[in-house]
């Protein structure tokens, strides 16, 4: 059993120091209450950890022996507490975030960056799962945070909601003629339609959106990735479904093109979420707070 720890830390000062009243300055306190802690010292390990000399005291041998344990002791605490100082100081840490291809390229990248140039020392950690697949890594405390697109609803999860999106149909030259006028969504599914793989929550969506239109989405090509989608759909492959904010520079270059919807696709925010039971390192806090100060469209 670990008896008083500040009989060790008197000890350990004295034992530094070789005398009772240096120590008794060190730790702020008198000599006689030095003297009275190594006494009761001596008494729980049955046995003398010092003797007097002409210049203080020097350890006996037992206390030699224990010096040693108490010394490493000592310095592993000092460097508990400075690592600690670091984290809080972010010169030390790590931060772990889930999120999904679109919204890791597009919504946390450029933030993150800004984060990484300020405190490189911080490891970052970036994992790329669906908006399901990084809830599953929250709750099994793999992740800090996530990005996800919402909605979505769990009691153990704080949600804080972000930038509104809107899913829109592009193509490239193959099909740009649609562009020119809206169509119905029963008229644009006669024509080759390219969508996220099921299991992601905007295929969910989008399913979701035809199935309230008495219609059902029934993709030429499925892919795991939103970038491949809008690179298919450049190269004729058909009409791709992505997020608007997300390929303006594109549609300002006309290299795609937007295909208007007679009924759009009601629009959608990006989440940002955390366990409510757990509290975030500094790090992983800084960088929630600088996502959510991201504006809202």
């Amino acid at each position: 059993m670990i008896h008083n720890l500040e009989l060790y830390q008197v000890f350990y000062i004295t034992a530094k120091a070789g005398s009772l009243s240096k120590a008794a300055d060190e730790l702020f306190v008198t000599q006689p209450a030095v003297t009275h802690s190594i006494k009761q010292l001596e008494a729980k390990l049955g046995g003398q950890l010092f003797f007097r000399t002409s210049r203080g005291v020097t350890l006996t041998t037992e206390g030699r022996e224990l010096f040693t344990y108490i010394e490493q002791a000592y310095h592993f605490i000092l460097n508990g507490e400075r690592k600690i100082t670091e984290m809080h100081q972010l010169t030390h840490g790590e931060v772990k975030i889930g999120a999904g291809d679109t919204l890791c390229k597009h919504f946390l990248l450029p933030h993150l960056k800004q984060f990484h140039e300020s405190f490189p020392k911080v490891k970052i950690q970036v994992t790329n799962r669906t908006t399901t697949e990084t809830i599953t890594l929250l709750k099994e405390g793999k992740i800090d945070l996530g990005i996800v697109n919402l909605p979505i609803s769990d009691p153990s999860i704080s949600i804080q909601e972000s930038i509104v999106i809107h899913d829109c149909f592009l193509t490239g030259e193959a099909y740009k003629h649609l562009a020119e006028n809206p169509v119905s969504l029963q008229k644009l599914l006669e024509y080759p339609i390219i969508l996220l793989e099921k299991g992601s929550s905007t295929r969910a969506y989008l399913d979701h959106f035809a199935e309230g239109h008495a219609l059902s989405m029934k993709p030429e090509i499925e892919l795991g990735s939103v970038d491949l989608l809008i690179e298919f759909a450049r190269n004729g492959f058909g009409i791709a479904c992505g997020i608007r904010e997300f390929v303006t520079q594109e549609l300002l270059d006309e290299t795609l093109y937007e295909i208007q919807l007679t009924t759009p696709i009601p629009a959608r925010k990006v989440g940002l979420i955390k366990l409510k039971s757990t509290p975030l390192s500094a790090a992983a806090t800084h960088v929630y707070d600088t996502l959510k100060q991201i504006k809202k469209c």
